[in-house]
C-alpha cells in the first residue's frame, strides 16, 4: 500500500533535522503571529460611514430573515449554522468534533445605557426567570421564579427604565430565538450528519457539554438552547468558572490589554479622535433629545451607550424615543436616519478596536487567550485520543465573540450582533487503499542533508518526488543537487518506498501530520482570515490552527501571565 501523504508528513517530522523534534514544534517554528490588517470596506472606511445612508442592508428590527436573505446580517439575531446553507465536506473527512461559542441572543438593554428619564415602561411579564436551588439527595425546590413588580406605596423611583423587567435579561423574543438556534444546530450535527447522539435519554449525553459565563444572561440562553437539542425534563450541569477568573466572559485581570484597548479608543488614536469630531453634530443631536449630560464619559467615549440603548428598542418593536418636557414626549425624536448613524459608526467603531487598529492583536490576545488555550487543549486531547467529548457549547458575549474573531484575524469584521456564532469544525481525514507501490531498495542508507530538509519543509508537494524515482523524465530539486540519488536516499529516510506504479496523490493540498483537518464558521459560512497563516480557514491542517494559537497564547495559555504584565 502506498503511504498517504498524512503519513508522509507525520515521518518527516519526526525526524526532523534528525532530532526526533515533536510535531507541534516543527509547525510552530515557521507560524506567522503578525498582526495583518483587515480589508477595506463599507464599514470600516471613515470617508463611507459619515455620509452612507441605511446600513448596508443590515437588519435591526426583527428576528425573523425571509430564507432568500439568511446570511445577511441581522442585529436582532444574527445567522448561524442551519441546514438549509450549511456546506458538507467531501465525503473523504469525517467529523470528529465541535466547539461553538455564540452571544447570548437578544435583551433588554443595561441599565447604564438608558437616558435618565425613560418616556415609556419596559415590561417582562411574557416570560419567568428562575431562581432556585435544591441539594442532590433531600426534598425537592419548587420551580419559583422572579416576577417584577412595582409598588404605589414605594416612593423612589429609579432612574432610566422603569417596568418589571431586569436590565439586562433576556426577553421572550431572545428566549424564542435561542431555542430556534439549538434547534438549528441539531438539524444540522445530528439529523443532517448523524454527528450529535440522539435525543430520549432522559439526561444530557456525556459527550457533550455547555458553559456560559457568571452573567446571567447566558444561563437564560443555554437552558432554552438545551431543551430544542435533547429535549430533556431532568436538571442539567453547564459549567462556569469562578467569578473574576472566568476566561469565556473574559473576567480575568489583565492590565496591559485593557491599557491598550483605552488608547484606542483615546485621542492618541488619530483615527479614533476624527471619527468622534465627524460624529460631533450627531452627538450634540442625540444629547439633546436624550437628555444625557455632555460630562457622561460612558455615553461619549463610544457609541456603545447610544447603540444598545436605540438597537434593543427596535429588535423589541418598540418606538425610538422622543424629547422630554415637562415629562411629556415632544415632537423631537430620534429619527431612522440617526438610529442609522449610530448603528454605522458602532460598527466602525468595533472594526477599529478589534480589527483595524496594530494593537488589537495583542489586545485580544491578553484578554480572551486564556479560553484559546483552552479550545486548544480540548481539540489536542480529542487528536491524542485523551477526550470522550464531541460537543462543546459556550455562551457567551459581544466582547468574548469579538476578541475570537480578532485572534483569528477576521478580513472583515462587523459589532457581533445577537446569537452570532463561531464554529470550530475538526475532522480526521479517512484512510484510502491505494495500489501497491513497488519497493526500489535504493539508498539502504539515507543522509541527513539539505535534501532532506527541503522534502521535509515542503512536504505537501514533495511526495511526488519519491514517485518520480523511476521516471525518467523527472527534474529534481536545487536543494538536492539535482540528484537522483540524493533524492532517493531523502525517501529511504523518511521509511517510503521510493515509486509507485501509481500517478503521484491526488490530494494536492496542504496536508496534516496528523490527518487532521479544521474548519471555522462564523454566521454558518466559512471564515477568512487577513493572516497569511491562516487565511481561509477551510479544512486546512489542524496543526496550523493549533500552532497559531500557541505562538500567540502559549502552550496552556503559559504566554498570558507575562502578557497582562506587560512582557
Amino acid at each position: 500500500m502506498a503511504p498517504s501523504l498524512s503519513s508522509f508528513t507525520a515521518a518527516a517530522f519526526g525526524l526532523l533535522l534528525g532530532c526526533g523534534m515533536p510535531l507541534r514544534s516543527a509547525w510552530a517554528a515557521e507560524v506567522d503571529t503578525k498582526w495583518y490588517a483587515p480589508s477595506k470596506n463599507q464599514v470600516n472606511d471613515l470617508d463611507t460611514v459619515p455620509t452612507a445612508t441605511g446600513v448596508y442592508g443590515f437588519i435591526y428590527n426583527s428576528s425573523e430573515i425571509p430564507d432568500n436573505d439568511y446570511g445577511v446580517y441581522n442585529w436582532c439575531n444574527m445567522p448561524h449554522v442551519r441546514r438549509s446553507e450549511y456546506v458538507r465536506p467531501s465525503a473523504e473527512y469525517e467529523l470528529k468534533y465541535v466547539e461553538l461559542i455564540h452571544r447570548h441572543h437578544k435583551r433588554t438593554p443595561y441599565s447604564s445605557n438608558a437616558f435618565p428619564v425613560e418616556s415609556y415602561q419596559w415590561n417582562c411579564d411574557d416570560s419567568m426567570l428562575h431562581y432556585y436551588a435544591q441539594p442532590f439527595s433531600g426534598p425537592n425546590a419548587d420551580r419559583v421564579y422572579q416576577q417584577g413588580y412595582i409598588s404605589s406605596n414605594n416612593p423612589f423611583v429609579p432612574s432610566g427604565w422603569i417596568g418589571t423587567c431586569k436590565f439586562p435579561q433576556i426577553t421572550a423574543g431572545g428566549l424564542v430565538d435561542s431555542w430556534q438556534h439549538g434547534a438549528d444546530l441539531y438539524d444540522v450535527y445530528h439529523d443532517l450528519l448523524g454527528f450529535l447522539p440522539p435525543k430520549g435519554a432522559s439526561g444530557l449525553p456525556s459527550s457533550v457539554k455547555y458553559r456560559v459565563t457568571n452573567n446571567l444572561i447566558t444561563s437564560q440562553v443555554v437552558g432554552m438552547v438545551i431543551n430544542a437539542m435533547w429535549d430533556i425534563t431532568e436538571p442539567v450541569p453547564i459549567l462556569v468558572q469562578a467569578q473574576g477568573i472566568d476566561s469565556l466572559e473574559p473576567q480575568y485581570q489583565c492590565k496591559a490589554s485593557g491599557d491598550l484597548y483605552n488608547a484606542i479608543k483615546s485621542n492618541s488614536n488619530q483615527q479614533w479622535r476624527q471619527h468622534l469630531d465627524l460624529a460631533a453634530d450627531l452627538y450634540r443631536t442625540l444629547d439633546d433629545i436624550s437628555g444625557i449630560p455632555r460630562s457622561d464619559a460612558g455615553f461619549h467615549e463610544s457609541f456603545d451607550h447610544y447603540y444598545d440603548n436605540l438597537s434593543a428598542r427596535q429588535c423589541h418593536a418598540k418606538p425610538l424615543p422622543c424629547k422630554l418636557v415637562s415629562g411629556r414626549n415632544t415632537t423631537e425624536c430620534v429619527t431612522q436616519e440617526l438610529a442609522d448613524a449610530v448603528y454605522r459608526w458602532g460598527n466602525w467603531e468595533y472594526s477599529q478596536i478589534y480589527r483595524d487598529s496594530s494593537s488589537s492583536l495583542d489586545a485580544g490576545i491578553g484578554s480572551f487567550g486564556v479560553w484559546v488555550a483552552e479550545l486548544t487543549a480540548h481539540i489536542r486531547n480529542v487528536i491524542a485520543g485523551k477526550s470522550d467529548t464531541i460537543y462543546y457549547h459556550n455562551v457567551a458575549h459581544d466582547g468574548s465573540v469579538s476578541r475570537l474573531l480578532s485572534i483569528l484575524q477576521i478580513d472583515e469584521m462587523v459589532w457581533p450582533g445577537m446569537g452570532s456564532e463561531v464554529v470550530f469544525e475538526v475532522y480526521e481525514k479517512k484512510k484510502q487503499s491505494s495500489p501497491t507501490p513497488t519497493p526500489t531498495g535504493v539508498a539502504p542508507n539515507c543522509n541527513h542533508d539539505n535534501c532532506l530538509r527541503h522534502i521535509i519543509r515542503q512536504s505537501a508537494t514533495a511526495p511526488s518526488y519519491c514517485y518520480q524515482l523511476a521516471t525518467a523524465t523527472a527534474s529534481w530539486p536545487s536543494q538536492c543537487g539535482g540528484s537522483e540519488s540524493r533524492v532517493a536516499s531523502a525517501c529511504s529516510c523518511l521509511d517510503l518506498p521510493a515509486t509507485t506504479s501509481s500517478s503521484s496523490p491526488t490530494n494536492t493540498s496542504e496536508s496534516s501530520a496528523s490527518g487532521y483537518y479544521v474548519r471555522v464558521l462564523f454566521g454558518g459560512q466559512i471564515m477568512r482570515s487577513s493572516t497569511p497563516a491562516l487565511g481561509l480557514i477551510d479544512m486546512i491542517p489542524v496543526e496550523k490552527l493549533l500552532s497559531y494559537f500557541e505562538g500567540l497564547v502559549g502552550e496552556s495559555a503559559t504566554k498570558i501571565k507575562s502578557k497582562c504584565n506587560g512582557n
